[in-house]
């Protein structure tokens, strides 16, 4: 299971630090102490919060990319058979889903509460506004 720190998991979140600790000293997130004596939470109990809350981080990586849509989060499910997997995760308060082999799934050790980031490049993107009457 991924452990996160509860720094880390506030920011996945959109949370202050103290806030995250309230949370969790009211039982809304299950928290516990590492081999090092941080405290931790599970990262499938992070990404069932952040489903319910959902708040976007900064992107991880540090990487420059092409791509200007880039939607950090965790993992929430994976259905996967023997060729093609299909990948949720929930960035903020946006699900993103994606289809990929069960291979690729497998070499990035997508599990739910694992952290991703969905990097869409796309073409041909439809924006839509509500009528306007005159």
């Amino acid at each position: 299971m991924t452990q996160i720190r509860i720094r880390e998991a506030a920011l996945f979140l959109g949370v202050s630090d103290d806030t995250l600790r309230r949370w969790i000293d009211a039982g809304q997130l299950p928290a516990r102490l590492d081999e090092s004596g941080r405290k931790v939470v599970e990262g499938i109990d992070l990404a069932r919060l952040a489903k319910e809350q959902a708040a976007a981080p900064d992107d991880p990586s540090g990487m420059a990319s092409s791509a200007r849509n880039r939607f950090v989060g965790l993992v929430t499910k994976v259905t996967s058979d023997l060729v093609m997997s299909q990948v949720e995760i929930q960035c903020g308060p946006h699900r993103v889903v994606s289809l990929m082999s069960t291979e690729a799934v497998n070499d990035l050790g997508l599990v739910p509460g694992s952290i991703a980031v969905a990097v869409v490049k796309s073409t041909n993107v439809l924006v839509e506004t509500p009528r306007i009457t005159s």
